[in-house]
């Protein structure tokens, strides 16, 4: 399941739609309005193997990585979200929902930087060709 923060522009979850990229969005779907990040993780944890996507730098903190869950600090453009959403969800390191599990990304035009649960290390990779 993916999740789409409040924060990401509408005309980007129009564009997701359009792409046939289905998503629930805290805000509409799930979660009051306003919620504050730290209340986010709970509602998460509670949702089937979520991957959650926002614009906001301070999700991604190694502490946060979780087996049952991934997060994504999309780090573009409010206009370029919908784009790197795709490409992430494309991205051999996490084109399936197990490979995304236990993941704290940063998403970014030059590739993703991730800590994975378990793993110590920020690693990161390049978007491929």
């Amino acid at each position: 399941m993916l999740v789409i923060d409040e924060n990401l522009p509408a005309s980007q979850r129009r564009l997701l739609r359009k792409w046939r990229i289905h998503f629930r969005a805290v805000g509409v779907d799930m979660a009051a309005s306003g919620t504050q990040d730290e209340n986010l993780i709970p509602i998460l944890h509670h949702l089937a193997e979520p991957m959650f996507f926002t614009m906001d730098r301070h999700f991604f903190r190694a502490d946060w990585a979780h087996g049952s869950y991934g997060l994504a600090w999309l780090d573009v453009a409010d206009n370029e979200a919908a784009e790197f959403i795709r490409r992430f969800l494309r991205h051999p390191a996490f084109n399936t929902q197990s490979k995304r599990l236990g993941v704290v990304a940063r998403v970014r035009g030059a590739g993703v930087c991730f800590w994975r649960k378990g793993q110590p290390h920020l690693r990161s990779v390049e978007w491929p060709i």
